[in-house]
């Protein structure tokens, strides 16, 4: 798991380096609507490669859909962390049981 604390403390890092010198940097600066749209793009990516069924290609753009997610967080001050513990949270509980707990509050 330190792989992805690393890439987050590396894309937090980012966020006051100059966007002409760094990727994160230019997608932070644009704002937390760029850094969703495109997590959504990376995502689909990610879809397509799945129903073709090339784990090659699926695993690459895992990657990019974690690394935007983690952009899309920092965008919005989410630490990786307080997503962590709410996986945390949930461990052990029923998919179905959890959603319907959600759906009362």
């Amino acid at each position: 798991m330190s792989i992805l604390h690393d890439l987050a403390a590396t894309i937090e890092a980012r966020k006051d380096a100059d966007p002409d010198s760094s990727w994160t940097a230019k997608l932070l600066a644009k704002g937390p609507e760029k850094c969703a749209e495109k997590f959504g793009e990376e995502a689909i990516e990610a879809i397509i490669e799945a129903t073709k069924g090339d784990v090659k290609k699926l695993t690459s753009e895992a990657a990019d859909v974690l690394y935007h997610l983690l952009v899309m967080l920092a965008a919005r001050d989410v630490a990786l962390d307080d997503v962590l513990a709410e996986l945390a949270r949930r461990q052990g509980i029923s998919g179905i049981a959890e959603k319907a707990a959600r759906s009362k509050g």
